[in-house]
């Protein structure tokens, strides 16, 4: 059942030049949205950037019959409408600069979300991206904490795909409605990830993906996170609007870093020299939130236990691994193994970034 305050929402969010700033004004003053219908002329437009033309809008407003369709839309399709001032609404995005004032959902919203992070990068990943993104996605939903991501092509399905695989919760942020998936070949992950946790936009449902909703919706993939990570981005990524909403949300920023020679690295080595933490395994994230998330549980033996990351490893990498019990150069592991060196080098840097092996003195050796 709708609740009126939700009815109230609605309505102040079909009403023109008043956007997310100023409504969160409007309710630091008054408290409720029926408040503010109820509140006068005079009383709206004391409030900084409202005046009195858009105070007579609030007041005037009378497209009631929109809304009541809106609600009959959404109950049919059981996508739930949390309101800012609703319990359930989350307590991070709540605290952001511009949150919006209300957020269609399908799926469920619980407060084991409140301990979430969003992971996010480049649509066009490398196979490079791509592990180190599936890795640090698992591990850290097998710690309890939600992932937060786009549902775009590339990184974040992968964050979504890993953190389902492990049994984790995600949150998909939509530059859509919830009704209307994009890309379109993620609607099968979308409906893995209702059953799993929630896809929410601030869009009306049947809204379909404009160019210019999704760095809007960056601020919510940022805003409902303690902290965000790139794994993945080119300089001109839409990665890196998240990682500054997150810097101007007081929100921790981390990325991994990547070849110096590939595109695919620049956004995070640059968020790195900007002061972006440095990641190369999970525990680098945790010791910056862990502090802010009671609900996190403690790195347990099992995750740092080197068998227990073995076991993650596909064949190629334990072909490498296994060959390691003595140090060798990289031209006795192509050798040994009768892999290029492309795919050498890749999997060293994999195991190295993983903390399973070391570089001593030009030779690749297992860690003791």
């Amino acid at each position: 059942m709708i609740s009126e305050e939700i009815r109230y929402c609605l309505a102040l969010n079909e009403i023109k030049d008043i956007g997310p700033v100023l409504l969160k004004r409007l309710f630091s003053r008054f408290g409720l949205a029926k408040q503010i219908f109820n509140a006068t002329i005079d009383e709206l437009a004391y409030v900084e950037g409202i005046g009195i033309e858009k105070a007579k809008r609030i007041k005037n407003f009378d497209k009631w019959n929109v809304i009541e369709k809106l609600i009959k839309l959404c109950e049919n399709r059981d996508i739930a409408i949390y309101s800012f001032s609703d319990e359930k609404y989350p307590k991070l995005l709540r605290e952001i600069y511009d949150p919006p004032v209300v957020l269609f959902c399908r799926g469920e919203l619980i407060s084991e979300n409140d301990a979430a992070l969003s992971i996010v990068g480049s649509r066009r990943l490398s196979e490079y991206g791509r592990r180190i993104t599936e890795r640090l996605a698992y591990d850290l939903a097998c710690l309890g904490i939600t992932i937060v991501s786009g549902l775009a092509r590339g990184i974040d399905s992968v964050a979504h795909n890993s953190t389902l695989s492990a049994g984790g919760r995600t949150i998909a942020i939509l530059g859509s409605g919830v009704s209307c998936i994009y890309p379109p070949e993620n609607k099968m992950l979308a409906e893995k990830i209702i059953k799993n946790g929630a896809i929410i936009s601030e869009f009306y449902p049947d809204e379909g993906p404009r160019k210019e909703n999704f760095p809007r919706r960056n601020r919510i993939i940022s805003g409902l996170s303690f902290g965000t990570l790139v794994t993945e981005a080119t300089i001109n990524s839409g990665a890196l609007i998240t990682a500054s909403f997150a810097l101007e949300q007081g929100r921790e920023v981390f990325a991994v870093p990547g070849n110096i020679t590939s595109k695919n690295s620049e956004g995070t080595n640059y968020l790195i020299q900007k002061g972006a933490k440095l990641v190369t395994k999970v525990e680098d994230i945790l010791e910056e939130i862990e502090q802010f998330i009671p609900l996190l549980k403690k790195i347990t033996t099992e995750l740092s236990n080197e068998t227990t990351k073995t076991d993650r490893l596909d064949n190629d990498e334990k072909i490498v691994f296994n060959i390691l019990n003595e140090p060798l150069y990289l031209d006795e592991i192509i050798l040994k193994t009768g892999m290029n060196t492309a795919k050498v080098l890749e999997i060293l840097l994999s195991l190295e970034i993983d903390g399973l092996i070391n570089k001593i003195e030009g030779k690749y050796v297992r860690r003791i």
